[in-house]
């Protein structure tokens, strides 16, 4: 399905506990309804949406249910957009380690950055790290 120059904007802000993740997974649930997203880009748009929201809460709120997590998405010019704001100092996002090599394959955690490099379009990091921008072309 082609978006032309259509622009849909939202906002969701919302405490750093882990249940809140359905919020953001109906949000995406709501997206597909609306046959925004073609079929076969829902499993990765719901994938790195997660794991944002999920590194934003764990690692960048460190758990704070006093901190929020803000999520964006627009969808403009054939792109669904989404950008993920937590309230933490930021992280090196130049040195993370790779999570394909042997010595980090056993870990429990680390593959959220991975996983979204490799399943949306383009990412980008803004405050340092405590923001991530990732697109997908629609």
């Amino acid at each position: 399905m082609t978006i032309n120059k259509i622009t849909m904007k939202s906002t969701y802000k919302f405490a750093s506990t882990i249940d809140n993740i359905s919020i953001i997974e109906n949000l995406v649930d709501k997206i597909a309804e609306k046959n925004i997203i073609p079929e076969e880009q829902l499993g990765n748009v719901m994938v790195c949406i997660t794991e944002a929201v999920t590194n934003a809460i764990i690692h960048g709120n460190k758990n704070n249910i006093a901190k929020n997590v803000e999520v964006e998405y627009l969808i403009e010019n054939n792109q669904l957009i989404f950008s993920v704001k937590d309230e933490g100092v930021g992280f090196d996002f130049t040195s993370i380690p790779d999570p394909t090599l042997p010595e980090n394959i056993e870990k429990e955690d680390g593959r959220g950055v991975f996983l979204i490099k490799n399943l949306a379009d383009s990412i980008e990091f803004k405050n340092n790290g405590s923001e991530i921008i990732f697109k997908f072309n629609i």
